[in-house]
């Protein structure tokens, strides 16, 4: 029925926890336009955006040849948007709509309902915004829309206390028996973003989920689900103008309100920073992490051009430095998490603990090698021509194209597929080289272990997140 948040489907967009040069531009040499992966603008399709009376965006992705299509209703609201007393109440919110609504009084009847119509109902809420989606038959999108319009306006929000209990078990799957966070990735946003409700745990912790009331998730639902606030995605072979029409019976019933405002995201912490938490696993997992802006910045491109030259197949630099040359790890993978105002390039992985300080070492090495030497022109060649060829494979799924322009709506950084190409087809070697020096710097990495370790492995990994010469200081 529901989906933890680190389990989405309907993504944030294919590429996007990753946009532009910066100042030193040339033109681009011949031979590098003529292997670009060409498509005319108009084979990408087209997206129709429509605001209802009531502030609601409705964006309607036409991809005729395909067989099904997808529903995604996203609200920018998330824990980003909560106060430390009631972190989790969007969580907990989303928990509680699936309980069932007015039209759809149980979990039965709302499933039913939309499984008859070959859809499966789920949710997910991130730091930054929510979602929930169905794929769905094309000739059945009133009825996903009926049911996820009556969740979102006329919810129940009932049996309050054994969801409860059901957020507490999610919960314990982020922290050890005695309830220390374990999670990388929330030590390490509490690392960047400290008090900030960046920094906030997205389920929240088991301390305030049993304090949480339903005037806390009432109020939380008044104020967010709002016309003004939300963004209805459709893709696949559908008609926009339907779209449009079954989104005002459905959802332009609901109040305008206001948009939801950010408070500004904190500047990056002084480095480097490092957290071990001892943990008795098999393997000690890390996360290694570095500023990156966001998406609508200048230097956005070539953070994505960094993060594919990191970790885009098993050719690329990580995978092929770390793992098929030195067999040091299994697990290794580097991604881009972005907010409005703020991102992170994060590299993670798992290895056995007597190997840690050896992978962290090499790792840092790979990232230093990108701020001493510029990347080969057929390298940087490769990586944009995968990344246009990963958004032409978007165009066969109904769900990425859902995801792509809904999230990007809510978070205030709509693009186009073809302009997202040609922004990271404009970086050159020398914005790879000048942005890696900015970022791979020893005062900007925020390093977390979490795992069994001796006292021999603990000092090694000190020495070398705080003594390392692989970055530049």
């Amino acid at each position: 029925m529901r989906r933890s948040s680190r389990q989405v489907r309907v993504k944030r967009r294919k590429d996007a926890p990753e946009k532009r040069g910066g100042a030193f531009r040339v033109a681009l040499p011949r031979a590098r336009v003529a292997a670009r992966v060409r498509r005319a603008q108009e084979d990408w399709g087209e997206v129709h955006r429509t605001v209802l009376p009531n502030g609601l965006r409705v964006l309607t992705a036409q991809a005729p040849g395909l067989h099904s299509a997808m529903i995604a209703l996203y609200v920018r609201a998330g824990s980003r948007h909560e106060t430390e007393a009631r972190n989790g109440v969007s969580h907990f919110l989303e928990h509680l709509f699936f309980r069932g609504s007015v039209g759809y009084p149980d979990t039965v009847a709302m499933n039913a309902e939309v499984e008859a119509a070959g859809g499966s109902l789920n949710g997910i809420t991130a730091r930054d915004h929510g979602c929930y989606y169905t794929p769905i038959h094309p000739e059945e999108v009133g009825t996903g829309l009926a049911v996820l319009g009556d969740l979102i306006r006329r919810p129940l929000l009932k049996e309050m206390d054994v969801e409860r209990e059901v957020i507490l078990e999610e919960i314990l799957d982020e922290v050890d028996a005695s309830g220390r966070d374990i999670d990388p990735d929330n030590l390490s946003k509490k690392i960047v973003f400290g008090r900030h409700p960046l920094g906030f745990k997205i389920a929240g912790t088991q301390d305030i989920v049993r304090r949480l009331r339903p005037r806390d998730v009432r109020a939380h639902l008044e104020r967010f689900y709002t016309g003004a606030n939300l963004v209805l995605a459709v893709a696949g072979p559908v008609r926009p103008d339907q779209v449009a029409d079954l989104a005002e019976r459905h959802l332009g019933r609901l109040p305008r309100g206001q948009l939801s405002v950010d408070l500004p995201a904190p500047g990056w912490p002084e480095g480097p920073r490092l957290e071990m938490v001892e943990h008795d696993d098999a393997q000690a997992e890390f996360s290694l992490s570095f500023p990156c802006p966001p998406e609508r910045h200048p230097d956005y491109p070539a953070h994505m051009c960094l993060r594919r030259i990191l970790d885009d197949g098993l050719s690329s630099r990580l995978p092929f430095e770390i793992v098929e040359r030195r067999g040091l790890a299994y697990s290794l993978h580097a991604g881009i998490d972005t907010f409005a105002d703020a991102g992170m390039t994060v590299i993670d992985g798992a290895c056995a603990p007597a190997k840690l300080p050896r992978v962290i070492e090499e790792v840092l090495r790979v990232l230093g090698g990108l701020a001493e030497r510029p990347v080969p022109e057929e390298e940087l060649l490769r990586v944009q021509r995968r990344h246009r060829m990963t958004l032409a494979f978007s165009l066969d799924s109904a769900a990425d194209l859902a995801g792509w322009y809904g999230a990007g709506e809510v978070l205030s950084a709509p693009e186009g597929f073809e302009e997202r190409c040609r922004r990271v087809e404009q970086v050159t070697a020398a914005d790879l080289l000048r942005v890696s020096r900015e970022t791979f710097r020893r005062r900007n990495l925020v390093a977390v272990v979490v795992g069994p370790s001796r006292r021999r492995e603990r000092a090694a990994v000190e020495r070398v997140v705080h003594g390392t010469d692989a970055l530049p200081r």
